[in-house]
């Protein structure tokens, strides 16, 4: 699709410096675009780059000099979001129907537009809202609700009783409901402990590949509305993630623990169970979070600390062996003095 700068600005709010009559049909990097393609500077580090790139324009955050037509917007990244979204679309999901080689018991509700692939599976009693797509090997179980405008992608599995929003993504292999880890040891042996609660998925989530959500212990897990989680997360059993949070890949959430709204949690986090984390946290990549943290912090390391303090302690880190040293040496000269 060929679109004019200028419509492109009228598009996300914004507004043009320089020739708004560039055509533009595609989105590149800043290195590698050329005269029809837009990019955006969002990050200042990059601000070099905006004098020797070879592309049609640039979405920018504020009025700048540069070689090639600008697109001003309040927010360069979310711009550059609605730009691709109307020059690409989002992925097309083919239109089916329901097929006859998938499963689909008696007592399920499907909603009108479903389209419900080869070899996937429905149980009963379960309610898949309007428009709704499942794909080969989806798997819905037993009291399953389903929400409108939903897609499991292939392999996706759904848990008995659990309960998805509207506007719910769930990609492949991710597993959602199954029981949580729960044992009673006792006299050396453990004991499995039936698990209580569902997992409920609030509207507009969208969960990664290879995920898991345990169903609650008693209480239900809950995933807030317009939360998203990457690849190969863990969320414990009764765990309660707020909305609007942003999970990267590889995270561990533990049993029981609340999350604020609007967190950031980087690669690799471990967190601990029972504890409660407050609104608007960032927790940075491989931190080990075991304590309460209030609203606002920013934290980071194992055991994972205040990051203005982390990053002072691991700087030292590589010359621990020199300050051990010099340590030894006025110890020793203390000692010659005596």
């Amino acid at each position: 699709m060929e679109k004019t700068l200028a419509q492109l600005a009228q598009h996300v709010g914004g507004k043009v410096k320089g020739n708004a009559e560039t055509k533009i049909t595609a989105v590149a990097t800043l290195e590698n675009a050329t005269a029809t393609d837009i990019s955006f500077l969002s990050n200042p580090k990059y601000t070099n780059a905006l004098q020797t790139t070879k592309a049609g324009a640039v979405i920018v955050g504020k009025d700048t000099d540069a070689p090639v037509p600008l697109l001003i917007a309040e927010d360069p990244y979310y711009a550059l979001s609605q730009i691709v979204i109307l020059l690409y679309g989002h992925r097309k999901h083919k239109k089916i129907g329901l097929s006859q080689k998938a499963s689909i018991a008696k007592t399920a509700k499907i909603g009108k537009n479903c389209d419900i692939h080869d070899f996937a599976t429905i149980c009963d009693n379960a309610v898949i809202g309007d428009n709704t797509i499942i794909y080969p090997g989806g798997f819905v179980g037993p009291d399953v609700t389903i929400g409108k405008n939903c897609i499991l992608y292939p392999n996706a599995v759904i848990y008995d009783g659990s309960r998805l929003g509207d506007n719910v993504i769930i990609n492949s292999n991710a597993v959602i409901g199954k029981d949580g880890y729960g044992y009673a040891t006792h006299k050396g042996k453990h004991y499995k402990t039936p698990q209580i609660g569902i997992a409920v998925i609030e509207d507009d989530v969208e969960i990664g590949s290879n995920c898991c959500i345990q169903c609650g212990a008693i209480e239900n897990t809950v995933i807030g509305q317009g939360s998203k989680l990457g690849d190969l997360i863990n969320v414990g059993h009764g765990a309660k993630i707020g909305p609007h949070c942003l999970l990267v890949s590889q995270i561990g959430i533990a049993g029981s623990t609340t999350i604020g709204h609007h967190c950031v949690i980087a690669a690799q986090a471990g967190i601990v169970g029972h504890i409660k984390i407050g609104n608007c946290v960032k927790i940075g990549a491989q931190a080990g979070v075991i304590n309460d943290i209030p609203d606002n912090q920013d934290i980071f390391g194992a055991p994972a600390i205040d990051a203005a303090k982390a990053r002072r302690a691991y700087a030292m880190i590589e010359d621990l062996p020199e300050i051990r040293k010099s340590i030894r040496r006025l110890e020793k000269q203390r000692k010659d003095e005596e």
